[in-house]
């Protein structure tokens, strides 16, 4: 079958989806918040995303499906921009933090925001690893050790994108041998479905010509309040995970399994995110908040790895991955000191989590972890699925 390429035009120009906020949560005025919750909700304006960047074109691709939800997503990072869904009062909601326009991601693009990781998410202690008695050197990014594929990671490539139908975008990437340090050439290609079922579905898919350690994810930055909203600390979360990965204070795996049970990190049960993240607890304090790895409990193929709900919307979001693990973050290093979110709003501290399906952190230096090397000859398949509902 042969696929259409279809680059949309503008839909509608951005009408403001938030306004300032700081650092400080708590300093967050009134008059702000009731002007976030007024403003009219609609899709970045496409020709703000059109240029070009290392001589490749940019582009902005609109998903619509048959239940109303809505979707942007630029070839320049593989970056989710918005997400559009209903809240409990039917009226679109943009539950992801992002940008009107590609300049701010090409400034920052280590923000991260909406953004495909790779070639390796997460960190990698040192930037170093060993595979099959040759020593690797990454590139080094975040202190001493290499964070979601260096430098050089997919967050700033330019995939080819290819939308297959109005629900359907498939992006492919070629990462070079070398490429950030790792070994071989991977081809690498991930699908974008807008499903009827008020569902984001990722599909990652990569082959190699070496053998490379591989742990694809997406890092979008999720506020189910609203895009712009001043904080995540009421979202009530529940994580599907028994244990997680204790980290040093440069946030790498001791390589130890630690029950979550009488800790501020069991979610097995709804939690609001605020109510233990500032306890007296060590690795609360090596990650200033939630920044670790949770360790999902076993099942074949997809399975339920947290549910996260907004009192104040009513919206529901379902993660379903078949990845051993999830990094659960909580937005502790964001600052807000740029006015260059959606309608020229700040993104402060704890003003978003992320739910990263993934491998686990460091695994290619942890022989007692679920391997993540790739081999020649064999296809990563791997599935994520961000589920939407309502509250009413």
């Amino acid at each position: 079958m042969k696929l259409n390429r279809y680059v949309f035009p503008a839909v509608v120009l951005f009408a403001g989806l938030s306004t300032a906020c700081t650092s400080e949560p708590a300093k967050q005025s009134a008059v702000d918040s009731l002007n976030h919750s007024s403003a009219a909700v609609a899709l970045p304006d496409s020709l703000a995303f059109q240029g070009k960047y290392n001589e490749q074109a940019t582009h902005l691709y609109v998903l619509k499906n048959k239940s109303g939800d809505e979707a942007a997503i630029t070839n320049y990072g593989g970056r989710v921009v918005s997400l559009l869904v209903k809240d409990n009062k039917d009226q679109l909601v943009d539950v992801v933090l992002g940008h009107d326009a590609i300049g701010p991601y090409q400034e920052q693009p280590e923000s991260y925001y909406g953004a495909l990781i790779g070639r390796y998410g997460n960190r990698i202690a040192k930037g170093k690893f060993t595979l099959n008695g040759k020593s690797y050197q990454l590139q080094v990014n975040n202190g001493l050790n290499s964070l979601h594929g260096g430098t050089d990671g997919y967050q700033a490539k330019v995939w080819t994108g290819v939308q297959v139908d109005p629900q359907t975008l498939e992006l492919s990437y070629t990462s070079k041998d070398g490429e950030g340090g790792y070994p071989g050439n991977l081809q690498v290609k991930v699908t974008y479905t807008l499903q009827d079922d008020h569902s984001l579905k990722i599909a990652y898919e990569a082959k190699t010509d070496k053998a490379t350690p591989v742990n694809l994810t997406n890092h979008s930055f999720f506020n189910l309040n609203g895009a712009g909203d001043p904080s995540v600390l009421d979202h009530i979360v529940q994580l599907n995970a028994d244990e997680y990965t204790p980290v040093d204070t440069a946030l790498i795996p001791t390589g130890k399994l630690a029950k979550v049970v009488g800790t501020p990190f069991d979610f097995t049960k709804p939690t609001p995110i605020g109510e233990r993240i500032d306890a007296d607890d060590a690795q609360l304090k090596n990650g200033k908040g939630y920044d670790h790895n949770f360790v999902l409990r076993k099942g074949a193929g997809l399975k339920q790895a947290a549910i996260v709900s907004s009192p104040k919307t009513g919206i529901e979001m379902e993660v379903l991955t078949d990845e051993p693990g999830v990094q659960f973050y909580t937005g502790n290093f964001m600052t807000g000191e740029k006015d260059n979110g959606k309608g020229k709003g700040r993104y402060g501290y704890r003003s978003a989590f992320c739910l990263e399906t993934q491998h686990f952190p460091d695994s290619p230096n942890q022989a007692s972890f679920p391997s993540t090397i790739l081999q020649p000859g064999k296809t990563l398949n791997s599935t994520t699925v961000y589920k939407f509902s309502v509250k009413k």
